[in-house]
């Protein structure tokens, strides 16, 4: 967490720049080296999408690759959504950080804090699936409780009282639905939210900043992937969105 918020004062940006390759094999390698290249001096940090590298042949050594190519001050969240627990979670862990070299991940908390905790290494970030972007018929994180609140307000109670704990637990809010983002906020004032479903996903960024930014200004990393990858000047494209979030923001860094 620290590295983190080192980071986003040294760019002065909230922007992570989402890594979901899509296209030829040949050509995919060239991409995210040209992405991360163009991109890094208004990126905050990183999140490849391990899906989109082991559904290619080699896929894992790629994103070894694409990893060791990202600038080491950025984060570097390797976006999994890993939901198991003990030995499993321990393996899955080690996956991230030791082959990978992944500075944070993304984790399914279905199962629980035994689903969280073999991630919380020290010097590692988790961020925990609490209200998603997506928008499905039969929402599991929507359903209300009896004791009050949403199984994703519950969630975040769970990844705060974690994050008490460890000190380095966060959560993934999505910005498809400002006033969850508000809700979430006002369960927990002080952690970072990783945010997708800006641009192609239609969530509303000055909502969601003006729903979840913290007083410092901080508090939001909000990703991109397609509106930056199939960008033709991927520089150009992360430069303005960077500038669109620092314009909303009420304090700067």
């Amino acid at each position: 967490m620290n590295k983190l918020t080192a980071r986003v004062q040294q760019v002065n940006s909230l922007l992570c720049v989402g890594l979901d390759p899509v296209g030829d094999d040949a050509q995919v390698e060239n991409r995210l080296a040209e992405v991360i290249e163009q991109t890094a001096e208004y990126a905050a940090a990183f999140k490849p999408n391990l899906a989109f590298f082991l559904s290619r042949p080699g896929g894992v050594e790629l994103l070894q690759r694409t990893v060791q190519r990202i600038p080491t001050e950025a984060l570097v969240i390797l976006d999994g959504k890993f939901g198991d627990i003990a030995n499993t979670a321990d393996h899955y862990a080690r996956f991230a950080y030791d082959v990978v070299g992944a500075d944070s991940v993304t984790v399914n908390p279905y199962m629980g804090d035994d689903s969280i905790v073999p991630f919380a290494r020290e010097s590692k970030m988790v961020f925990v699936l609490a209200k998603t972007s997506n928008k499905p018929a039969h929402s599991l994180q929507d359903i209300t409780l009896t004791q009050g609140g949403t199984l994703a307000d519950y969630t975040t109670g769970v990844a705060q009282e974690l994050n008490e704990q460890h000190h380095n637990i966060g959560l993934v809010v999505g910005a498809t639905n400002a006033e969850a983002v508000a809700r979430i906020r006002s369960i927990s004032a002080q952690q970072w939210f990783l945010v997708p479903g800006i641009g192609a996903q239609g969530g509303d960024l000055a909502a969601t900043l003006n729903a979840g930014l913290r007083a410092d200004g901080q508090g939001l990393l909000i990703n991109a992937s397609r509106a930056i990858w199939q960008a033709s000047d991927a520089a150009a494209a992360a430069k303005e969105l960077a500038a669109q979030i620092n314009q909303l923001r009420p304090v700067g860094v």
